[in-house]
C-alpha cells in the first residue's frame, strides 16, 4: 500500500481540507475520499515531487485525449474501440494507464460518465458534467469536441498571459544586473578613492557602501530569506484557505492585471455556461457548475449569492445583476437570450466579446508597464550614479580648489 497526500474540499460546506491516505493507487486513493464526502483537488503519492514530472498528466495531455475520443466518435467509431485507439497512441504512460483503465470499466458495462468519475484530480466536475449530458442526449461527440475547444482556449489565454510578463520579467532582471554591477565595481571604487584622500563619505555614498558590504557578506541570509518568502507563499495558496483567499483578492486588485482578471473570470464563467446548456444541463446545475470554473474563490463566494436567487424562480439575468465581478454585458445578453429561447447563444457571444478584449489588452501590457518599469530603473539608476559619479566630480573640484 502506498500513501498520498491530498488536498480536498467537503461535499457539503466546500471547506478545504488536507491528509494523507492509504491506496493502491491515485485512483483508488480519489475513489476514497469521494466515499468518504469529499472533492478530491490534489491527490499525491508521498514522495513524488519536483523530479517525478516525467509522466505527470497535462492539460495538453487532457486536450489531446479529449480532441480524439471526440474525432473518433464522431467518426462513428464504438465508444470501446475508440478508447483503445486512444490508448494505443497515448505517449504519456500515466494518461495511457487512465485510459486503460476507463476502456476496462466501460467493457464491464459501466457508463463512460461513471469511468471518468473514477479520476476526479484529471477531469472536473465541467468535464464529468458534460460528458454525462453528451451520453444522456446521444452527442457525447459534440460535448468532447466543446471540451476540447474550451481547454484550449483557456490554455491558450493563459499562455499569453504568462508569455505577456516575459518582457517586463527581462526589464527586471537587467534593472537588477546594471544596479548590482554599480555597486559591487563602482561604488568600492568611490569609497577607496575618498578614503586615500581622507576625505568622509557623502550621506548617500555611504549608505550605498553599507549595503554594499552587507549583500557582500551576508548575500547567503538574503537569499535565505528570499527563498523563505517565497517558499512560504506558495505553500500558503496551495494548501491554506487563507493563503489562496489572499492571493484570490490580489488577483482582482492588482493594478493593471486586476481588470485582465476579471475579464478572464467572467468570460470562463460565461463559456461554460454555455457549454452546460447547449449540451443539456439543466440551468440550476449549468450555473453551479461554471461558477466551481471560474478558480478564484472570492469571485466564486460573489456569484454563489446567484444560486438562491435562481432556486427562488428568478432568471439567470436578474441574479447577475448587481454581482460584484460581474461585468454588465453577461446580464444583459442573458436577458436577451431568455426572450429569444436562445441564452446559451448570448452567453457565448458575451464570453467572445470579452475573450477579444483580453487578447488587445495582453498585447497591450507590455506596452502599458514598459513605462512604469523605464521609470523605476531611471530612479534607481540615478540613485546609484549621484551617490558615485557626484562624489567623484566634487571631490575632483575640491582638491583643483
Amino acid at each position: 500500500m502506498k500513501r498520498f497526500n491530498y488536498r480536498a474540499k467537503e461535499k457539503d460546506t466546500g471547506k478545504v481540507v488536507k491528509g494523507s491516505i492509504q491506496a493502491e493507487n491515485e485512483q483508488i486513493a480519489g475513489r476514497l475520499l469521494i466515499d468518504q464526502g469529499y472533492i478530491p483537488e490534489v491527490v499525491t503519492e508521498q514522495g513524488a515531487g519536483l523530479f517525478d514530472k516525467k509522466n505527470r498528466i497535462t492539460t495538453k495531455d487532457r486536450i489531446t485525449f479529449t480532441r480524439q475520443m471526440a474525432t473518433l466518435i464522431g467518426a462513428g467509431l464504438p465508444l470501446a474501440t475508440s478508447l483503445r485507439t486512444v490508448a494505443e497512441q497515448t505517449q504519456n504512460k500515466s494518461m495511457k494507464s487512465i485510459v486503460e483503465e476507463i476502456l476496462a470499466n466501460v467493457e464491464s458495462g459501466k457508463s463512460l460518465y461513471e469511468s471518468f468519475s473514477n479520476h476526479p484530480d484529471i477531469f472536473n466536475g465541467v468535464y464529468l458534467a458534460l460528458i454525462q449530458a453528451g451520453e444522456t442526449s446521444g452527442t457525447l461527440d459534440l460535448a468532447l469536441k466543446r471540451l476540447a475547444d474550451q481547454e484550449e482556449k483557456d490554455a491558450a489565454m493563459m499562455s499569453k498571459i504568462r508569455g505577456a510578463l516575459v518582457y517586463p520579467g527581462i526589464i527586471l532582471v537587467v534593472i537588477i544586473a546594471v544596479l548590482a554591477f554599480m555597486m559591487i565595481a563602482v561604488v568600492p571604487q568611490v569609497e577607496n578613492l575618498y578614503n586615500d584622500m581622507h576625505q568622509e563619505l557623502p550621506g548617500l555614498t555611504k549608505f550605498l557602501v553599507d549595503v554594499t558590504n552587507f549583500f557582500g557578506q551576508f548575500w547567503w541570509l538574503v537569499l535565505l530569506i528570499l527563498a523563505g518568502i517565497v517558499g512560504g507563499i506558495f505553500y500558503a495558496v496551495k494548501n491554506t484557505t487563507v493563503g489562496r483567499k489572499t492571493m484570490d483578492t490580489f488577483k482582482i486588485r492588482v493594478p493593471i492585471f486586476g481588470g485582465l482578471f476579471r475579464k478572464l473570470y467572467v468570460s470562463r464563467f460565461a463559456r461554460t455556461c454555455e457549454m452546460m446548456l447547449a449540451t443539456g444541463v439543466p440551468m440550476l446545475d449549468s450555473v453551479k457548475i461554471s461558477i466551481d470554473s471560474v478558480n478564484n474563490t472570492i469571485v466564486e463566494e460573489e456569484y454563489n449569492k446567484s444560486l438562491d436567487i435562481i432556486k427562488g424562480g428568478k432568471p439567470l439575468s436578474e441574479s447577475l445583476k448587481d454581482r460584484e465581478y460581474m461585468l454588465p454585458l453577461v446580464p444583459q445578453m442573458a436577458s436577451i437570450g431568455e426572450e429569444s429561447g436562445k441564452i446559451d447563444e448570448m452567453l457565448g457571444k458575451a464570453a467572445q466579446v470579452y475573450e477579444n478584449e483580453l487578447d488587445e489588452q495582453i498585447n497591450n501590457i507590455s506596452t502599458m508597464i514598459e513605462p512604469i518599469l523605464m521609470v523605476i530603473m531611471a530612479g534607481l539608476i540615478g540613485v546609484v550614479i549621484g551617490g558615485t559619479l557626484l562624489p567623484i566630480y566634487s571631490l575632483v573640484n575640491s582638491v583643483n580648489v
